[in-house]
């Protein structure tokens, strides 16, 4: 495991976009966010840029994040946008820049890809938090705030269950330690067979997803569970599953489907945490120290930098 140092005042932090595109207000409110820290921030060239589904081509995203990960004054290095297009290019990612000058990594959805692959290939601690269009939220938002806390001060972070969170009432009771992991459900399933794929054993499982239904995530929770993926694994930690909903009314809901995959594990599972897709969320480091107290609807997080 390694760890990146902690943003101060005045470091550098790259903003890119790996994935889908950004609209130019949702970036230039992450850019007053990030200034307001005290940051200064650098756009990628291709931070703003659109080309069929993504924010650039293959190789014009791949070179603004390998840019920035080979850049010594960059500190920092926050994704804009998920959508789609990380997997496209992660197996081009400069690993061995990671592993020679650690730095902040952040992002969600999509970028779940990047974390999974930071992980197996260097071992680095990254940040499960907001892209651009949660910064848009305002300085004063609990997003923001979360994110400010996590790649600026550090230390342990508590996550309570929200009983307005929509999986709040999937739970299995106990306590378990392990290594936290995971992110969005649809791409930890994609990264099945590939050198990417997550070891979970020893580990919790972060989950969250948004506009998937329901018999979709049956699907990828039993693909999971048949792939063995699920060996070993001390605890689920539940976020949120944004507009994961059909219109069948004889069809169950998502907390459902959660509820009848996740108790057969035999594992803790704590859901309703505001983690993912919903209108706020609070970031957590990923490859970090955690437990999960089901019980009393409690997941400790260690710090995500030093």
């Amino acid at each position: 495991m390694i760890t990146a140092r902690r943003l101060v005042e005045g470091d550098l932090v790259a903003l890119v976009s790996p994935a889908g595109a950004s609209e130019p207000g949702r970036i230039a409110a992450t850019v007053a966010a990030l200034e307001g820290w005290g940051l200064r921030v650098r756009l990628g060239g291709h931070a703003g840029g659109r080309h069929t589904f993504f924010a650039g081509t293959d190789d014009e995203r791949l070179s603004d994040l390998n840019a920035a990960l080979r850049d010594p004054a960059v500190r920092g290095v926050f994704c804009m946008r998920g959508g789609y297009g990380m997997q496209r290019i992660v197996d081009g990612v400069d690993f061995e820049a990671v592993r020679r000058d650690p730095k902040v990594v952040m992002g969600f959805s999509d970028i779940t890809a990047l974390h999974a692959a930071l992980w197996r290939e260097t071992g680095l601690v990254t940040v499960h938090g907001p892209t651009a269009g949660q910064f848009e939220r305002g300085p004063s938002s609990l997003t923001v705030q979360a994110a400010r806390r996590a790649v600026t001060v550090g230390g342990q972070v508590t996550v309570s269950a929200d009983p307005a969170e929509g999986t709040y009432g999937v739970r299995v009771d106990g306590v378990a330690e392990g290594t936290l992991l995971g992110g969005n459900l649809a791409l930890l399933a994609t990264t099945i067979g590939t050198r990417h794929a997550l070891d979970l054993d020893g580990a919790i499982l972060l989950l969250e997803d948004v506009d998937e239904q329901p018999y979709r995530i049956d699907r990828m929770l039993v693909h999971l569970r048949r792939a063995g993926w699920f060996d070993g694994l001390r605890g689920v930690a539940l976020g949120q599953f944004t507009n994961c909903a059909d219109t069948n009314p004889h069809y169950p809901p998502v907390a459902e489907v959660l509820r009848e995959q996740l108790s057969a594990l035999g594992v803790p599972v704590l859901g309703g945490l505001p983690i993912g897709h919903g209108d706020q969320q609070i970031a957590v480091g990923l490859g970090v120290p955690a437990r999960l107290d089901a019980t009393n609807g409690l997941l400790v997080v260690g710090p995500a930098v030093v």
